[in-house]
């Protein structure tokens, strides 16, 4: 019987982001396309208890305990398969939080593949599928088998997509962020109080390479945010000068991305982004698949 397992964590980013209507469900439906990348954090559950408790080591703030989803993930799992809760869950943190990057529902996926992997497997992909649903909009990415998705709705709805040519990445964080709602607050406003989309056409056959994408690549909370927090585009700005074929703030921010074609285009921007005083990570899109191998023992 395994005594412990760990699994990758990967960051997102969303190389276009469409804000549509608001659903029956009262949930605000999004479009997007999702992409992993090589910055990730680790996870690991190991037998412990009684209860869920949490480690959180590389300094980044993940809030109160009983908010992160981590611990709700496992609470979860545990609730799910009657398993009596008796684990510690330790998170090694990368990703930066309040980002946009997903790094919270990334390592609530983590969790739940290797709180499966330990108790051997007492969930199968669907059942994992369902409680990602359950946790937000963003896990069931992470679960999905690819590191390329389109996605939408809560997130629910994905296609895998085949990845695309892996190239270097520059994320950049002001260090300060926007909550959510107001971001969606102030859309609404600006559309008349509801959520009527733009008309959009979305073929397929323009997401089978960078150029393809560049040409699609937006993010409908960007000029909101950007009012609240210019360094969002002053980091779009730099990056697009030093040679990102995409810049863009990642998913309801306060994060940007560059997508470049070399890595001397990502540092010259890293060089150029750190004037202003903000944190860069290099990183890159990922090639594998963020539904990686479990290492139980």
């Amino acid at each position: 019987m395994a005594e412990r397992a760990s699994a990758p964590a990967p960051a997102k980013v969303n190389l276009f982001l469409h804000v549509l209507a608001r659903e029956e469900s009262g949930y605000h439906g999004l479009e997007s396309l999702f992409c992993a990348l090589s910055l990730a954090d680790t996870v690991t559950v190991r037998r412990g208890g009684p209860g869920v408790r949490l480690v959180v080591e590389g300094g980044v703030d993940t809030g109160p305990p009983e908010r992160n989803l981590a611990m709700r993930a496992a609470e979860a799992f545990h609730g799910r398969t009657g398993v009596p809760a008796a684990v510690d869950v330790e998170l090694v943190k990368r990703i930066p939080a309040q980002a946009g990057m997903g790094g919270g529902s990334s390592d609530a996926a983590a969790v739940l593949r290797a709180l499966n992997a330990l108790h051997g497997e007492p969930l199968d992909r669907a059942a994992l599928l369902q409680l990602a649903i359950e946790l937000g909009s963003d896990v069931p990415f992470f679960l999905c088998g690819s590191a390329l998705a389109l996605g939408w709705s809560r997130g629910e709805r994905l296609l895998p997509l085949p990845p695309l040519p892996a190239r270097p990445v520059l994320i950049a964080h002001p260090g300060v962020a926007m909550p959510t709602p107001d971001a969606f607050r102030v859309i609404a406003e600006r559309r008349g109080g509801g959520y009527t989309p733009r008309a959009r056409a979305l073929s397929l056959d323009r997401l089978d390479s960078w150029d393809a994408v560049a040409e699609t690549a937006e993010n409908d909370f960007q000029p909101v945010v950007e009012e609240r927090i210019p360094f969002v585009g002053l980091a779009a700005a730099a990056m697009r000068t030093s040679g990102a074929r995409i810049a863009l703030m990642a998913g309801s921010g306060s994060s940007v991305f560059g997508v470049f074609d070399s890595a001397d285009e990502r540092d010259d921007a890293a060089e150029r982004i750190r004037g202003l005083r903000m944190k860069v990570w290099a990183a890159s899109t990922a090639q594998a698949e963020p539904v990686a191998e479990v290492d139980a023992e």
